[in-house]
């Protein structure tokens, strides 16, 4: 049967890429918005959600850490995707007939140099895949977009020039969400257990919270805070960390976590990608 995967954006999208690297032979569900995409596998209309949560570059994606815990989904897996921009118009446009290119604001603000170096006019669309359908459908040799590969090959677009971005180690990490949970079996392989939490309203609690990852020696890759309903005075924490929690290490320090929290829940026990570490260097 074939596997049904959901992702933000439409055909072409880096989204798209990033599931087709993964699974090959998938049928690829394009949805609206993050919240389509995550209630197409809680429904079961896809078995899997391909969702970015972090670019080398831009940061974390905004939005995602509220949706993924009130999703129910759990994350079974990782993938980290290269961002190569390109640019391209109809056919028989060139560079000289050129006089604006558009695409998403982060894209535009990742290839400013290119831009500024052909005295193009940049103007914010949507998205990439989006812009690059709009290009086509304009058919004016005028127009450009800045977009992956892959929307150049379906919309019928020619690549007037490659890999434009300012910085080559542009990487977007992305999560593959399942509606039933898909955990990692201890020792099969490196582990990354991802968790939500949120601390007791004791004085220091979240310094003593960590202090069970230090003392056991747990590595965290990343910990991030997010407000909870809009109220300042509740705080969220999104957190990853090496480690499978039948680890007698990593019990301990979620043991000690959760004694100074009102809340922990693990999002996905899952296995770290290789590219992992190359991307955590490329984002220091």
């Amino acid at each position: 049967m074939t596997i049904i995967v959901s992702y933000q954006g439409e055909p072409g999208a880096f989204s798209s890429q990033a599931a087709l690297q993964v699974f090959p032979d998938c049928e690829l569900l394009p949805c609206a918005t993050f919240e389509d995409a995550l209630a197409a596998v809680s429904d079961g209309t896809a078995r899997y959600g391909m969702i970015p949560i972090e670019n080398s570059i831009a940061g974390r994606v905004a939005d995602i850490h509220h949706l993924l815990p009130r999703s129910g989904l759990h994350i079974i897996g990782e993938h980290f995707l290269p961002i190569r921009f390109h640019l391209m118009a109809v056919k028989g446009a060139t560079l000289a007939t050129l006089t604006r290119v558009q695409s998403h604001i982060h894209a535009l603000g990742q290839c400013r140099k290119i831009i500024r170096k052909l005295g193009l006019k940049a103007e914010v669309a949507a998205d990439t895949a989006g812009s690059a359908r709009q290009v086509a459908e304009a058919a004016d040799v005028t127009r450009a977009a800045i977009a992956p590969r892959i929307a150049a090959e379906v919309y019928g677009l020619e690549i007037l020039m490659e890999d434009i971005e300012d910085e080559k180690h542009n990487t977007t990490r992305f999560v593959i969400l399942s509606k039933y949970p898909e955990f990692t079996r201890q020792g099969a392989a490196k582990t990354v257990t991802t968790l939500i939490f949120q601390v007791r309203n004791l004085p220091a609690a979240l310094y003593k919270a960590m202090g069970g990852f230090a003392t056991n020696g747990i590595n965290m890759t990343k910990l991030e805070s997010y407000m909870v309903d809009g109220q300042f005075s509740a705080t969220m924490f999104y957190a990853d960390v090496e480690g499978h929690p039948e680890d007698p290490a990593l019990r301990r320090a979620l043991d000690e976590l959760a004694f100074f929290s009102k809340e922990v829940k693990i999002l996905g026990v899952y296995p770290a990608s290789p590219l992992r570490e190359n991307f955590a260097e490329a984002a220091e």
